[in-house]
C-alpha cells in the first residue's frame, strides 16, 4: 500500500490513465469504449440512472473529494492554515490563480456562447503537483512543500463553492435538506466512533461488533447522503466534501488514510482514463472552438502569472504580519505557479460540468486540459529542477564556507 500513497506514483499512474484513454480513443478499439463508457447503468427504485462516465465522475469522485475534504479540515484546524496569518499569504497567491486564469479564458471567448467555461481553468490538481515537487525537488525545503499545499487546498476549496453554486441548475429542498440531516448524523456517529477509540477496555464502545455496526451504519448514511444529494440538484460530488468536514478528527483520519491508496490506484485513473476517452476531432486549427484555446492558454500561462504576481504583491505588502515559512521569493513563487497550471482531475470534471450537453466542445476542452496540463507539467518539472539544483548549490556552497571557517585540527586556535 506504500506504493499508492507516494505522490510521485500517484502522478504517474494518474498520468498513464490519461495517455491510455486518449489513445485507445483514438485507435480501432475507440468506438467500442465510447460507447461502454456511455452506456447507461439505473437502479429505478430510488430514481438513479446515469452512464458509465457519470458513475465515475459523479460517484466514484465523491470518495476522492471527501479525502480532500479532511485534508482542508485538518489543514483549517491544526495545519498550514490553522491561523489567518499562516492563510494569508497562500490565500492571496490562490485568489491570483483563480481570476486571472477565469480573465484569460474570458478574454479569449469574448462574444462566443462558451463564456460559462470559466471554471475550468482556475482548479489546481494537488496529486499531480505535490507528485512532480516530490520527483524534481527532493532537495527544496519543506515550507515551499507546505506553500504549495496550502494554496492547493484553498484552490480546492474555491473549486467546491463553484461547483456548488455556478454548476446548480435547480434545487430540490426536500432532497437537499434530508441530506443535511443525514449529514449530521454522520457527523454524530464519528464522534460516537472517535469517543470509543479513547474509551477504556471496560467501555461499551470499545467492543469490536459495536464499533463495527455503527462503522457500517456510517457507509449506509454516507451512501444515502450522495443519492440525496444527487436527487437535490447539487452535484454530487459535493456529499463527499460534507462527510468529510463533519467527520471526527480521528475516524477521518484514519479513513482518508484507508481510501488513499484505493483513490489514486482506482478513482483518480478510472476518471481520467473516461474523461480522457475522447476522439481527437479532425479539424483545422483554426475551426477550434474559442474555449479550447482559452482553457489551453489560461492553465500553463494564466496560472503561472497569476499565482506568481499575486503572491508576489502578497509579500510586498502583507509580508511582514505572516510568519516566515509563509513567505517564499520571487524565483520560488514562480516555481509554485509552473505547478499550479495541473488543472487536471477537476478541471476534468468542471469541463463536463460547465459544457454539459455540447458533446464536440467537452471533446475539446478535455483535449485543451491535458494539453495545458502536460504544457504546465513541463514547465514545472524544469522550474523544480532548475530551483531544486539553486538550493542544492547553496547548501553546498554554506558548507564549503563553514569547513572553510573552521580551525585545523593542529591550529592553536582549536579547542
Amino acid at each position: 500500500m506504500s506504493f499508492l500513497r507516494s505522490e510521485r506514483n500517484a502522478a504517474a499512474i494518474l498520468l498513464v490513465a490519461a495517455a491510455l484513454g486518449l489513445i485507445l480513443a483514438n485507435t480501432g478499439f475507440g468506438t467500442a469504449l465510447l460507447n461502454a463508457n456511455a452506456a447507461h447503468i439505473g437502479f429505478p427504485a430510488i430514481n438513479l440512472d446515469l452512464s458509465v462516465e457519470h458513475w465515475t465522475s459523479d460517484g466514484l469522485l465523491a470518495v476522492f473529494f471527501f479525502i480532500v475534504a479532511v485534508e482542508l479540515k485538518h489543514e483549517l484546524v491544526a495545519g498550514s492554515l490553522n491561523s489567518p496569518a499562516k492563510a494569508l499569504l497562500p490565500a492571496i497567491a490562490a485568489l491570483g490563480g483563480v481570476v486571472v486564469p477565469a480573465g484569460v479564458y474570458l478574454l479569449f471567448n469574448l462574444g462566443s456562447p462558451y463564456g460559462d467555461g470559466w471554471p475550468i481553468p482556475t482548479a489546481t490538481d494537488i496529486a499531480f503537483a505535490l507528485g512532480v515537487l516530490a520527483i524534481f525537488g527532493r532537495t527544496l525545503p519543506t515550507k515551499i512543500r507546505v506553500f504549495l499545499l496550502a494554496l492547493a487546498v484553498l484552490d480546492d476549496l474555491v473549486a467546491i463553492l463553484i461547483i456548488a453554486v455556478f454548476f446548480t441548475t435547480s434545487l430540490n429542498l426536500p432532497a437537499l435538506a434530508s441530506a443535511a440531516v443525514c449529514v449530521a448524523a454522520f457527523g454524530v456517529l464519528s464522534w460516537m466512533l472517535g469517543r470509543g477509540s479513547r474509551a477504556g477496555a471496560s467501555g461499551a464502545l470499545t467492543r469490536r461488533g459495536v464499533r463495527i455496526l455503527i462503522g457500517v451504519v456510517m457507509v449506509l448514511i454516507a451512501l444515502l447522503t450522495w443519492d440525496l444529494t444527487y436527487q437535490s440538484g447539487i452535484h454530487a460530488t459535493i456529499a463527499g466534501v460534507a462527510l468529510g468536514l463533519v467527520m471526527a478528527a480521528k475516524p477521518a483520519a484514519r479513513s482518508a488514510h484507508a481510501l488513499q491508496p484505493w483513490s489514486n490506484a482506482i478513482v483518480l485513473p478510472l476518471f481520467a482514463f473516461s474523461a480522457a476517452l475522447v476522439a481527437i476531432p479532425s479539424v483545422g486549427i483554426s475551426e477550434l472552438s474559442p474555449a479550447f484555446w482559452g482553457i489551453l492558454v489560461a492553465l500553463p500561462v494564466g496560472k503561472l502569472v497569476g499565482i506568481t504576481v499575486a503572491g508576489w504583491l502578497g509579500s510586498r505588502f502583507v509580508g511582514r504580519r505572516a510568519p516566515a515559512s509563509s513567505v517564499l521569493t520571487l524565483p520560488d513563487l514562480v516555481m509554485i505557479g509552473g505547478l499550479g497550471g495541473i488543472g487536471f482531475t477537476v478541471s476534468l470534471l468542471m469541463n463536463e460540468l460547465a459544457f454539459k450537453g455540447i458533446d464536440e466542445v467537452i471533446d475539446e476542452g478535455t483535449l485543451a486540459v491535458l494539453l495545458g496540463s502536460a504544457v504546465s507539467i513541463v514547465v514545472a518539472s524544469l522550474l523544480v529542477s532548475g530551483r531544486s539544483r539553486a538550493y542544492r548549490s547553496g547548501q553546498m556552497a554554506a558548507a564549503s564556507i563553514d569547513a572553510d571557517d573552521a580551525a585545523p585540527a593542529d591550529s592553536p586556535f582549536a579547542e
